[in-house]
């Protein structure tokens, strides 16, 4: 099961963000041999989806860095979004849905 925590990012900033991955046993979970993915819609159904840098940050720790460039949160009209963070592991395929929530975008004032 995924673990529910809402990010929140200011347009026109850079964003970056830990999450944890621990395994069923509690334990940091691994991440050596897996590749991760990231999105946020506006909606379940939402056919517009906006991408995060989504990457092994400390394997060993079970660690996932999520970030987006200045110029990507500025290019995204603020508000309410849901996402999610899928790991798959390199041997066999598997996939599992590891974080998920809200993105609460707040606008950007200053603009240069």
């Amino acid at each position: 099961m995924a673990t529910a925590s809402n990010l929140y990012i200011d347009q026109g900033a850079t964003f970056s963000a830990i999450i944890s991955v621990r395994g069923s046993n509690g334990n940091p979970l691994d991440l050596s041999n897996y590749t991760v993915k990231s999105q946020m819609r506006k909606s379940y159904g939402s056919t517009t989806a906006y991408a995060f840098t989504a990457t092994v940050y400390d394997a060993l720790s079970g660690k996932i860095q999520l970030s987006l460039a200045a110029a990507d949160s500025s290019a995204i009209k603020p508000g309410r979004y849901l996402y999610d963070v899928e790991i798959t592991a390199n041997v066999g395929g598997i996939k599992a849905r590891v974080a998920e929530g809200l993105v609460i975008l707040t606008p950007e004032i200053t603009q240069i």
